[in-house]
């Protein structure tokens, strides 16, 4: 590696992302609510508790099977505040154009983008607009921010994990980097390979009502479940166990992976999640998913074990085990 250049691998929200955030922003910008590190930063004014979020997208193709870059950065967003355990209220939203971009694309973005909000329940309340010449920008990025409001009354973060955790997962892994990967390189397969880009605040709203005890969420973007659940055991200083066999995929998603020697664990998702909670409360938390839209495929997937080992154990469909580390970049650069 390179140490004096920033790599495609620094954005791929593995090992060398947090080594970017942990050398670069975080000792100059350092604060109780950065340090958290979590989807958002959680904070109060006066007596109600507020999440904020920002994210941007640079994913390509802009569009793609079952979404594109503006239902992509509203869901994004809208998600990042769920996981806080907040109500999306407002978002923002940038637009950084390349000149010589198509008004008809353009069109079908914004189009895009209001569909998604409206289905969200968010309002997109201000923004802004940036034009670069020709060959400084790879047609359009966007920038999202958001504000929601948490009426949960328990802290939901990942310091919240504690020994006995169920650990559920909303559905199957892998179908939004596998959608992006066939799209971009033209790989020909002719299986429908969808991306899962969903707005999962309406699944996260059932689940915080159907139990008191939810500990911590997170959803499986960059990295895939294999990223989100390494850093989340070494953020709680707790070993995660997960049965291989339990994690749900879909068969197109998994012949996809054996085909080029993918491993669907390591997968970007749009649309899924990791939920932790009281083991008592597990199997109430998986029938309300189970009901839902967006988690209509959910399954209990493993169990967090004692303190103070943060490693994640992955219990294989052959009756081995290996640990799983953070991977340094992302399978599929641009997934977002």
């Amino acid at each position: 590696m390179n140490d004096d250049r920033i790599l495609l691998a620094h954005g791929g929200g593995g090992l060398l992302t947090g080594q970017l955030i942990a050398e670069k922003f975080l000792p100059l910008f350092r604060n109780p609510y950065l340090e958290r590190l979590e989807d958002g930063a959680v904070f109060t004014i006066g007596d109600r508790k507020l999440c904020f979020t920002t994210d941007s997208y640079v994913v390509h193709p802009i569009f793609f099977p079952g979404g594109d870059i503006g239902s992509l950065a509203i869901h994004g967003t809208v998600n990042d505040l769920a996981m806080c355990g907040g109500k999306s209220l407002f978002l923002s939203a940038g637009f950084i154009l390349e000149e010589g971009f198509p008004m008809t694309d353009l069109d079908r973005i914004v189009t895009s983008m209001a569909a998604a909000a409206k289905q969200a329940g968010v309002q997109i309340v201000t923004g802004d607009t940036k034009v670069v010449p020709k060959g400084a920008a790879d047609g359009i990025f966007i920038n999202t921010a958001g504000i929601g409001i948490i009426d949960y009354p328990k802290a939901i973060s990942v310091t919240e994990i504690r020994p006995g955790d169920a650990i559920i997962l909303n559905g199957t892994i892998g179908d939004h980097g596998a959608a992006i990967l066939n799209q971009r390189e033209n790989l020909g397969f002719e299986t429908d390979i969808l991306s899962d880009s969903a707005p999962l605040s309406g699944l996260v709203e059932a689940i915080l009502q159907a139990s008191p005890h939810i500990h911590a969420m997170r959803d499986a973007t960059r990295g895939g479940l294999g990223a989100i659940l390494a850093e989340m055991a070494e953020q709680s200083q707790c070993m995660i166990t997960v049965d291989e066999a339990r994690i749900p995929i879909r068969e197109e998603v998994r012949g996809f992976c054996e085909i080029l020697g993918l491993d669907p664990l390591f997968l970007a998702n749009e649309g899924k999640m990791v939920v932790f909670c009281a083991a008592g409360d597990a199997e109430n938390v998986l029938a309300v998913m189970q009901a839902h839209e967006y988690g209509k495929d959910a399954a209990m997937i493993g169990r967090v074990q004692e303190k103070g080992r943060g490693r994640f154990i992955l219990n294989t469909a052959i009756g081995g085990a290996r640990e799983i580390d953070k991977p340094a970049g992302e399978l599929v650069p641009r997934i977002c």
